[in-house]
């Protein structure tokens, strides 16, 4: 299986179904803090259930349609990170994360994210990365600007959370944009 080893602190790491239990309790000791921004946060209430999930990831990988990885800190499940809908034909794809509550202000996502780009664009020769940020994710919303993600816009009432509409902001970036911060050293790998 997949993994990317980053720096001395942090790797990524495809999921396995052997990691279900571990993903749940992730998602359990971390439930409110996500979810006031993941929808799905509320339906998972047992560790068999990421069974089912990881085993339709693990499909998403040998068909090339996705990568979906364990962000391990010191060797500890910190969060997620994911190419997910990858679109050969268009050649782009988009990137979800969160990440444990814990683990926030140590630099993890931005560093999961530089190398999640780094997976799209030059593993996997695509041309355009989207992610989309809940309106008041502002711990979210700082990942793409920090990477040089231009703001696209907004769609309005994008996602139905907690019994409510909100507003997702759209963040792109092109693989010759990459490939252009990269040779003027602004984003190492």
């Amino acid at each position: 299986m997949l993994t990317l080893t980053i720096d001395s602190e942090l790797m990524l790491q495809a999921f396995q179904t052997y990691h279900a239990e571990e993903l749940f309790r992730l998602v359990d000791d971390n439930r409110e803090h996500l979810r006031r921004w993941l929808p799905w946060v509320d339906d998972m209430v047992f560790p068999g259930q990421f069974q089912s999930v990881i085993r339709a990831w693990e499909q998403h990988f040998y068909e090339k349609k996705g990568y979906f990885l364990a962000i391990r800190y010191k060797g500890e499940l910190a969060g997620t990170i994911s190419l997910h809908g990858i679109d050969w034909i268009h050649s782009q794809t988009s990137i979800g994360y969160y990440l444990a509550k814990k683990m926030e202000g140590k630099g993890i996502m931005h560093r999961a994210a530089r190398t999640a780009i780094g997976l799209a664009f030059y593993h996997l020769g695509l041309n355009r990365i989207e992610i989309r940020c809940g309106r008041g994710n502002l711990k979210s919303q700082a990942i793409p600007l920090k990477l040089g993600f231009k703001p696209e816009g907004i769609i309005r009432d994008g996602e139905f959370l907690n019994g409510n509409f909100h507003d997702l902001f759209v963040y792109g970036m092109l693989a010759r944009e990459w490939h252009s911060h990269q040779s003027e050293g602004r984003f190492r790998l």
